[in-house]
């Protein structure tokens, strides 16, 4: 899953930028909040025209390959660098707005002072991590001007340039969000305070050589953890930790943390993130989940609690267009709950019902978290894909049983007979969205496209068929749905690759085979070892959140499941369920207070609520690691 932002369409977040949202001092400058707000609008711009240009490049592509027989041969490498400036430019706007990942649960209980000092000591992280990474960033692409893109022709150092200019952006936004609020004297004392540590790790540098991997646990535990704890955003709070690790306990030159952070990005499956985000975004603004809902709804809302059926079909449905669940949640909700909420239904068990289904369908391609997974363990997308629809299907089916039995205290819906003329027409309206899904399916079966460039032909679809079929077409929406998508790309992105760079570190000192060395000696064999994974993925994507617990822990657990003899893609849908379930439960789970924003309710009045479907999804998680053939059955 990808995580939530702020806003009324997402889930809360607690990042810099919230810093924004205190009151200004009396003194506050004009001249700094125009130079924020036209920093803003260029950022902005330039990443909303890149996502336009790979959209319109990598389709071109298609075209050009499957109808002219004639590939553009640079297509490829302009697409990464575009991918890699995008990466960093919606990191910039994610920091901006408040939607980096992070962990909220303090700050929201905190009070009106508690609040402000943390908001004070995450911005400081923020500011003395960028600073870390400056000069490095700046070796690093000195060190690629030597280098060149043989397609393009031109140095490689044009393309890591984003990094660096990202780094800069971020650096300049956290000091005006400073600077234009009450928080600037607290963070310069955090910042100071922060440096003093800095120079007193420094200082125990050789005792912490000397105890060997135990020095991990200050680094990748103590620190990481501590950082997450008070709000820091997750890419910030692993970069910071990986850092200090190599600048302490090694001779490591730090411009290797700006490589690995480009690797972690520019990964070509990767670029599927930001177009699938921009899809899922796009089935809302054009109509199709509207259609989709009111057919599903004239087919089933005269069954004794069929609305609540029509919540679940509709998110498997949605899930196999968008592969962002938020996005998901958003398209279905509003078109729902209201109708919903007019026949009597519980609001906190709507929400409870909505991240519960949101969790279920996780592993419906296109999956965000599948892309990720395959591309960080090498396992194949498409075995991914083709692997994820029966798990949640069988969710699906445990959500139905409870929705089943919980439905028969209420009483039957005013209209107890089918409407069949409502219900051809809506079909009728709703067919070429229903369509959608088949035929993204379709271009990645026959060939048609690529895993990452499928996502362009299903947003050409969407385009074409809103303008002929669902209009008006609010074209003025278009223009915010290409900033947010910029600014959840880069969100993940950022995570992506900071992660990438601290899982790297593990590597290196060792970890990763004292950990394979240890989990094959659990016993219980096979079983014991996927019941510790659920386990532990249950409570990394509860507190660490999804996406970041998949790329750390995911490669470290994968090579130890083969001396268990465990399919490969069998233990990536048990991970990734787990993650899933973690992530949308309380009382950490991002996805939670996103569905929560989502459907306008307070996270109090939904607890109660969650804990029944929660179960039933564990129960069904167990079915599926107990039963391999439930995962592999699809698999070539």
């Amino acid at each position: 899953m990808e995580g939530p932002g702020a806003g009324s369409r997402r889930g809360p977040r607690v990042s810099t930028s919230q810093a924004s949202q205190e009151p200004r001092t009396a003194s506050s400058s004009p001249l700094l909040q125009a130079v924020d707000t036209w920093l803003g609008r260029a950022v902005d711009f330039v990443a909303a025209a890149l996502i336009v240009a790979e959209v319109i490049l990598l389709f071109s592509g298609v075209i050009a390959r499957y109808v002219f027989h004639h590939p553009i041969v640079w297509s490829d490498e302009l697409a990464g660098s575009m991918f890699l400036w995008l990466g960093m430019l919606g990191a910039v706007i994610a920091l901006r707005k408040g939607e980096h990942l992070a962990f909220s649960a303090l700050q929201r209980s905190a009070s009106a002072r508690g609040q402000v000092l943390l908001r004070a000591g995450v911005m400081a992280v923020v500011f003395v991590t960028l600073c870390l990474m400056l000069r490095p960033a700046l070796e690093y692409v000195e060190d690629e001007a030597f280098a060149q893109l043989p397609n393009l022709g031109v140095p490689s150092s044009w393309r890591v340039f984003g990094i660096e200019l990202g780094l800069g952006l971020m650096l300049v936004t956290v000091a005006l969000q400073a600077a234009r609020t009450k928080l600037l004297l607290p963070t310069i004392g955090a910042t100071v305070g922060l440096v003093a540590l800095g120079l007193a790790l420094w200082a125990l540098g050789p005792w912490l050589k000397n105890i060997g991997n135990l020095n991990l646990l200050v680094f990748f535990v103590v620190i990481v953890g501590a950082a997450i704890f008070i709000g820091v955003p997750i890419g910030f709070a692993f970069a910071i930790a990986t850092l200090s690790y190599l600048a302490v306990t090694t001779s490591t030159p730090m411009s290797v943390v700006m490589n690995r952070l480009d690797q972690g990005m520019s990964q070509p499956l990767l670029l599927a993130i930001p177009l699938f985000i921009l899809l899922g975004l796009l089935i809302e603004v054009t109509g199709f989940a509207r259609t989709i809902i009111a057919f599903l709804a004239a087919l089933m809302g005269f069954i004794r609690g069929g609305l609540y059926y029509v919540l679940l079909v509709a998110m498997l449905l949605v899930s196999g267009i968008s592969g962002s669940k938020v996005a998901d949640m958003a398209a279905v909700a509003p078109g729902l709950f209201p109708e919903m909420r007019r026949r009597g239904a519980n609001d906190g068990d709507l929400v409870a019902l909505l991240a519960s289904s949101a969790a279920m369908a996780d592993t419906i391609p296109p999956s965000i978290v599948l892309i990720t997974l395959g591309s960080v363990t090498g396992i194949s997308i498409a075995s991914l894909f083709a692997a994820g629809l029966l798990p949640a299907l069988i969710l699906a089916f445990f959500l139905a049983a409870v929705t089943f039995v919980r439905s028969r205290s209420e009483p039957p819906p005013a209209d107890s007979r089918p409407n069949w003329p409502l219900i051809r027409k809506s079909f009728v309206a709703a067919l070429p969205a229903i369509a959608l899904p088949f035929v993204i399916r379709w271009a990645v079966v026959e060939g048609v496209a690529t895993a990452t460039e499928v996502s362009t032909i299903g947003i050409v679809y969407a385009l074409v068929v809103s303008i002929l079929l669902y209009r008006p077409v609010q074209w003025s929406r278009f223009y915010p749905v290409l900033v947010e998508t910029a600014a959840l790309s880069g969100a993940i992105l950022f995570v992506i690759g900071t992660a990438t760079g601290m899982a790297w570190s593990l590597t290196q000192s060792g970890f990763s085979g004292d950990l394979a060395r240890a989990m094959t000696a659990v016993s219980g064999g096979a079983f014991g070892f996927l019941a510790i994974t659920i386990v532990v993925f249950l409570l990394l994507g509860n507190i660490l959140e999804g996406i970041p617990a998949i790329l750390l822990f995911a490669p470290l657990l994968l090579p130890v499941s083969h001396a268990f003899g465990i399919n490969d893609v069998h233990y990536a849908m048990v991970v990734v369920i787990a993650m899933s379930i973690g992530l949308f439960a309380p009382p950490f789970g991002i996805g939670f207070y996103a569905a929560c924003a989502i459907g306008k309710v307070t996270p109090d009045a939904v607890i109660k609520h969650m804990w029944r479907y929660l179960a039933v999804l564990v129960a069904g998680l167990v079915v599926i690691a107990a039963i391999p053939a439930i995962s592999t059955v699809f698999i070539k």
